[in-house]
């Protein structure tokens, strides 16, 4: 790629690692089946955009076994932080193993349960806020824009960061002046959510076509507008998927999503280089502490 340089410290701020079953089981429940994707495949992507630091999100295939995501961590050797996926009755004990190992936040998924209100994402919440505070750890929340508009008056009291997944799930063609939207932008403006610009692809259908594509570079600008230091980027590598027609238990092949195609969304999204830095190095290396 011919594009300027990314900034020397810039960090993937979302990516998966999944492994063969037969070192790391997959719930025997889950959603959808991804092949192998390696920490020697991740680091490829990273060098493939000029990326120094990853942060690896545990995916639902694995629930709360984060054996993977710890041993991954500790192969990148402190270049990587992790978000794990806990049960509300981990011990003490186990969080200081967790970061030690270099996970820095729990994550709430309640959009792969399908659960979308304020109540369901309150209640999520409740479990953690009070055994992370005043730690160097945060909530990051995978919800519907619905369930994240209704909970963000409970949001704004939590004693920790919190992070939006996937640009908080708002449609990219819903406008900024819709009620849910200017919740969530509230939350940025105010300091209390960061958000992940990231995986286009879950917030429009065709983010190949050029005007779906200026409505999420629209998207992000807006966020990026409302507090510099609260977004974050991310690829999504290596974009999952659930191929239509496929049984929970096939494997899916990931979205085909190259990395010129990463690097022209970035640059859409954040166009001027001060915001690059900003967004790519400094916001990361706050939050996870690189």
């Amino acid at each position: 790629m011919n594009a300027a340089p990314l900034p020397a410290r810039a960090c993937d701020c979302h990516v998966h690692v999944v492994a063969p079953q037969a070192g790391y089981p997959m719930l025997p429940d889950r959603h959808y089946t991804p092949g192998p994707a390696s920490v020697e495949d991740l680091l490829a992507h990273q060098a493939r955009l000029g990326l120094a630091h990853a942060v690896i999100v545990q995916p639902s295939i694995y629930g709360t076994d984060n054996r993977l995501l710890v041993d991954s961590l500790r192969a990148l050797d402190g270049a990587a932080r992790g978000v794990a996926v806990l049960d509300a009755e981990v011990s003490d004990a186990e969080l200081v193993r967790l970061h030690d190992a270099g996970v820095r936040g729990v994550r709430v998924n309640l959009e792969s349960v399908g659960a979308s209100d304020a109540e369901a994402v309150s209640q999520a919440l409740s479990a953690w806020a009070g055994r992370l505070a005043g730690q160097p750890w945060h909530i990051q929340i995978y919800a519907s824009l619905d369930a994240i508009a209704s909970a963000a008056p409970a949001l704004r009291r939590l004693p920790v960061p919190v992070v939006l997944d996937h640009f908080a799930m708002i449609p990219a063609q819903v406008p900024r002046q819709d009620a849910r939207v200017a919740q969530v932008l509230s939350l940025v403006a105010s300091g209390a959510a960061y958000i992940k610009l990231s995986a286009a692809y879950r917030i429009t259908a065709d983010p190949a076509n050029a005007g779906q594509a200026a409505q999420v570079a629209a998207l992000a600008q807006a966020i990026v507008a409302c507090n510099p230091e609260r977004a974050l980027w991310a690829s999504d590598w290596p974009h999952t998927n659930r191929e239509p027609g496929k049984q929970a238990t096939e494997v899916s092949a990931y979205r085909p999503i190259a990395a010129r195609q990463l690097r022209h969304e970035l640059d859409d999204w954040l166009p001027d280089p001060g915001l690059r830095q900003q967004v790519l190095a400094m916001n990361p290396a706050a939050l996870y502490g690189f």
